[in-house]
């Protein structure tokens, strides 16, 4: 009976920490800006809800709908690899934003009360540690 109860308790300690591991985008906020003198994009993900704003000075949170559940599971797979603390020392792979070859992006994550944000990089060129999740979040503007 000891050994049983060990076997059970053993696996759902197992269990709680892998789940633990993983970031839980459903209480996250992200928010994914790129601008520049003549564009600027605002990106907002809020439980499952995209809102887009392209009006710089505006109060109002843009358009918001629904995020299809293919497109959210995809976020949510992409969303888990981020390592959040590593999210500022993540290296931008050009530097066109600096002669006004592309809008500067960033990227800030409001997660479990605590702000990640990345380093300013080119907006449609990501760090490649989280390109396919800015990518992700960029073609839900797209499809609109």
């Amino acid at each position: 009976m000891k050994a049983i109860t060990m076997i059970l308790l053993t696996i759902f300690m197992a269990k709680g920490c892998s789940q633990e591991s993983k970031n839980d985008i459903a209480t996250a906020k992200i928010t994914y800006t790129a601008n520049t003198r003549g564009f600027y994009q605002k990106i907002t993900v809020e439980n499952q809800e995209v809102s887009i704003s392209k009006e710089r000075d505006s109060k109002d949170k843009g358009v918001t709908t629904k995020i299809s559940n293919a497109d959210w599971k995809e976020l949510v797979g992409y969303f888990d690899k981020i390592q959040l603390d590593s999210l500022a020392t993540f290296k931008d792979p050009t530097q066109k934003r600096v002669y006004d070859g592309a809008a500067i992006a960033e990227l800030i994550i409001d997660y479990k009360e605590k702000q990640y944000q990345t380093q300013n990089f080119d907006h449609g060129h990501p760090p490649v540690e989280i390109e396919k999740f800015v990518n992700k979040l960029v073609s839900l503007v797209k499809e609109e």
